[in-house]
């Protein structure tokens, strides 16, 4: 669901409070954020509900050590697609979504087509995958791989300015 400006607009202190805490603690008791953003807990939950109807909350999920689940290796991958059909754009992100180490593909502009960020193992097991990649996605004409060495920021939160 794509929010509107004007939508965004119309979203209160209160509102974008309430979101604000809830991505720094996706757990947190309606008791407690109701506490925090100033109001009792029935109108807190109302308030919360309307926000996931309204899709300003997509889900809720945890944050996991990649690292301790044996998934330590972050490598950006830039896609360059031949255009011999119309549909290329469509098959490409159809085909990406069956790979489950593809963490995030992004149609972009400039000197390639596709950003995907994945992670995996090690590089023998990222060089096996890339060649299974390269081999069954739709219309690859060329990749560049860059290997992540260290992640000095990473965040999914939005500044909402709350």
């Amino acid at each position: 669901m794509a929010i509107e400006t004007d939508e965004i607009k119309n979203l209160d202190r209160i509102d974008r409070r309430i979101l604000q805490e809830m991505q720094n603690n996706g757990r947190i008791s309606y008791v407690d954020l109701g506490k925090l953003v100033g109001l009792s807990t029935s109108p807190c939950l109302e308030r919360v509900r309307r926000l996931e109807k309204q899709g300003y909350i997509k889900s809720y999920t945890a944050n996991l050590n990649a690292d301790l689940l044996g998934s330590g290796l972050l490598v950006f991958v830039e896609i360059n697609l031949t255009y011999r059909k119309a549909d290329v754009f469509s098959e490409f992100k159809q085909a990406v979504a069956k790979w489950p180490q593809i963490q995030e593909c992004h149609l972009v502009s400039g000197d390639f087509d596709y950003l995907l960020k994945i992670r995996i193992e090690n590089i023998a097991i990222y060089r096996q995958l890339l060649g299974d990649i390269l081999h069954t996605l739709p219309d690859v004409r060329e990749s560049k791989t860059m290997v992540v060495m260290e992640t000095a920021a990473e965040t999914s939160k939005i500044d909402l300015q709350a």
